[in-house]
């Protein structure tokens, strides 16, 4: 389904981002389900990203020296990928118990873009996301570390509130775009899944929504708008400095 989906895309897609754990929906049951880095989900996005010659992003059940990740994949079309291991697990469900969580962030680059890579309960965290400039550590430079932050996620449709606010909070605090990519529809614990999937400009705009129902959407994002808004508002010289551990 997913493939076909890919397939029928038009136009110079240089993107495209899938949810949390596409290839099974959100689950516990690793036993079942986790498959190692050479497996089908790893070879699939492959290639599906090689003969539809973009990039393909979503994590899935990767088992690695008998630990299980949230691992979330960046596939490029020659074959090369960096990953990123869910850093915050969600003890509330479980997660914690089955998962191994990851400790380092991943931010890639397309055609001038870096992309700030993050998955789901993430989002709750702030520090762990935040924008840091040369600046802020007590240098001259304001270049910032990323330009686009992505969350994919299964966040369920009872705390959607909070999904949609966090988002918009993520691009303001950071001046950044931020893609927020849900599953929609009922899993098999019969948790429903209101998408909300979002795109958000650095003032906190939303430049896209969608609700209770698949699509397939394609957005240009505008690197002047971007500098602009850092050029105009450099609130974060005034940040405090920080450093991750």
């Amino acid at each position: 389904m997913l493939e076909q989906k890919i397939s029928s895309l038009r136009g110079n897609t240089e993107l495209v981002i899938l949810p949390e754990m596409f290839s099974t929906g959100f689950s516990m049951n690793v036993g079942t389900l986790g498959e190692p880095m050479d497996g089908t989900g790893m070879e699939w996005m492959k290639r599906v990203s090689h003969e539809n010659k973009l990039i393909i992003t979503g994590s899935l059940i990767i088992k690695e020296n008998d630990k299980y990740y949230n691992r979330l994949i960046w596939m490029m079309p020659n074959g090369i990928y960096g990953f990123y291991d869910k850093r915050h697990l969600f003890a509330f469900a479980g997660e914690d118990k089955r998962y191994t969580p990851g400790n380092k962030r991943l931010i890639t680059s397309v055609k001038g873009w870096k992309c700030h890579m993050l998955v789901c309960y993430d989002l709750r965290f702030p520090v762990w996301a935040r924008q840091v400039t040369a600046a802020m550590q007590g240098g001259e430079s304001a270049e910032y570390e990323y330009d686009i932050l992505i969350y994919v996620a299964n966040w369920p449709e009872r705390r959607s509130h909070a999904w949609k606010t966090l988002l918009c909070a993520r691009a303001i605090e950071n001046q950044c775009y931020v893609i927020g990519v849900n599953r929609v529809g009922e899993d098999g614990n019969q948790i429903s899944y209101s998408g909300n999937s979002l795109v958000i400009d650095p003032l906190g705009e939303v430049l896209y929504h969608m609700a209770d129902e698949e699509d397939i959407f394609t957005i240009t994002l505008q690197k002047e708008k971007l500098e602009e808004v850092r050029n105009k508002f450099p609130f974060l010289r005034d940040g405090d400095g920080f450093v991750i551990v």
